[in-house]
């Protein structure tokens, strides 16, 4: 008898093994590359590099209650430090591409509302324990809780409204929306209604290179555009008879030096309850309840509406790993006090790396590692105007406004709720108010209704909060402060 011979079976071919830091980040799982994510890791720096200057102009100005001022050295490098420390912890940690420094929401508020009753260490001492409440308030998951308790038709609205209040923030910073006068209208086209001065140009050339690049579909369309606005900025800077006043906190000269020591003298610097002494229980208690619902909002808003446009949201409007990146935003803030330049949170400038096709925490640790080397080389940070880098703002801002669409407008329980969350972020200027208005709105209309089931307990008491937020100064003068 014959013996049937067996076809032998052709082993399949082992599947390569991915590389480490395909693994870490899921680099492959999300669609993306390592040089795409550097791109996006850059193009956020180059969008937020202002802040380096920006925040410490801002804040050397401030007078504490013992009649101190600040050295702008020193801010420089805890603004610096703090930004590069906490968006490198948020790529390792929360892998997403989410870049944080001091909060220009925050800066505000411990500048004029904390500092003049305390001294600056005092007021550190309140922005690390905004951060501490933060952090246990997302280690608990009641931060997640209430994320989670916002209709998907809000987050979508809070997408939307970012996207609106960063190309604002883009076009004022470039010079084309400008303020009106006292008689006129509150804002208007430029100065005075016209469009004028050669950094309006430079936004100008940056806008349009950076659409032609973008529609072309050229990868590093943002970041080719910044450096050929940044070029075109520095030759008229040195040829042209301008004000340096008109391009902001940054002006665009060539730097006489590459590196700069760094002052740390104000790192660790922190008295952490002496302000309830120096200010008051009342007043100082007001000021960190402030610090907690703006930290608290604005990162909120901000992480669902860049991850939504990163595509990291699954269709119930949730992102998976969303309690490590509240915790890291939370940590910022204890950095950013720590560091003595107040807390560090998440940026809407992320955006603008996400627009480059960013996906990963890569993206984060090489904006957090700019940050830190700009440390030693702010005199090369310098150099980039906001006018060169506001395009991106804009584009960015209106490739968000996609996310309109995904909103039901035939909903009025929704819809209106929807449109104050969208409207009052750039008409206020800030993130927190927008959010607030829309969730205030949508359980008054569910309410009325009677649709009391329909609403998640949470809201109930977060609109609460609100309402003591937005009547928070008749509340001071209610109880003498």
């Amino acid at each position: 008898m014959t013996q049937m011979q067996t076809k032998p079976v052709a082993e399949e071919p082992p599947v390569p093994r991915k590389a480490w830091h395909d693994r870490f980040f899921r680099l492959t799982e999300r669609k993306t590359t390592v040089s795409r994510e550097v791109r996006g890791g850059i193009t956020t720096f180059v969008a937020m590099a202002y802040v380096i200057l920006l925040v410490p102009l801002i804040l050397g100005g401030v007078t504490d209650m013992n009649g101190d001022k600040l050295s702008i050295a020193q801010l420089t490098t805890a603004t610096a430090f703090s930004a590069g420390l906490s968006t490198v912890l948020m790529g390792l940690v929360g892998n997403v591409p989410l870049a944080l420094a001091a909060g220009l929401g925050l800066v505000p508020v411990v500048a004029f509302q904390a500092a003049p009753h305390m001294t600056w260490p005092q007021a550190m001492g309140l922005v690390i324990l905004m951060g501490v409440i933060i952090v246990i308030m997302a280690a608990t998951g009641l931060r997640t809780m209430i994320i989670n308790a916002i209709p998907v038709a809000l987050k979508n609205a809070i997408g939307v409204g970012i996207g609106m209040f960063i190309a604002l923030i883009g076009l004022v910073s470039a010079g084309v929306v400008g303020h009106g006068e006292a008689t006129g209208p509150p804002v208007t086209l430029g100065s005075g209604g016209h469009l004028s001065g050669w950094p309006v140009v430079v936004f100008a050339v940056g806008l349009l290179v950076m659409l032609a690049l973008f529609i072309r579909k050229v990868p590093g369309a943002l970041l080719i555009s910044i450096a050929i606005a940044t070029v075109v900025a520095v030759i008229i800077n040195a040829n042209a008879t301008i004000d340096p006043k008109s391009w902001g906190p940054v002006v665009p000269e060539t730097p006489e030096k590459l590196l700069a020591a760094p002052d740390f003298g104000l790192m660790f610097n922190v008295d952490l309850i002496g302000g309830f002494a120096s200010a008051g229980a009342l007043t100082a208690s007001i000021v960190l309840f402030t610090l907690v619902l703006t930290g608290f909002f604005d990162a909120m808003g901000t992480i669902f509406g860049v991850c939504d446009e990163a595509e990291l949201l699954d269709e119930k409007g949730t992102m998976p790993g969303l309690g490590k990146v509240l915790t890291v935003d939370g940590v910022g803030q204890v950095i950013g006090g720590a560091a003595g330049g107040a807390g560090a949170t998440v940026y809407v400038e992320s955006a603008t790396g996400v627009g480059e096709g960013s996906r990963t925490g890569l993206t984060s640790v090489v904006t957090g590692g700019l940050f830190i080397a700009a440390i030693f080389f702010t005199p090369i940070a310098a150099v980039v105007p906001i006018q060169a880098a506001a395009p991106a703002l804009v584009l960015v801002g209106a490739l968000m406004m996609t996310q309109a669409r995904k909103i039901d407008w035939n909903d009025l329980e929704v819809a209106v709720p929807a449109f104050l969350t969208i409207a009052l972020m750039p008409f206020t200027y800030s993130i927190t108010n927008g959010v607030g208005a829309g969730l205030i709105a949508y359980v008054v209309i569910k309410a009325a209704r009677g649709k009391f089931k329909e609403v998640h307990w949470l809201l109930y008491v977060v609109s609460a909060v609100f309402l003591a937020y937005f009547g928070i100064n008749a509340i001071e003068l209610a109880f003498g402060g």
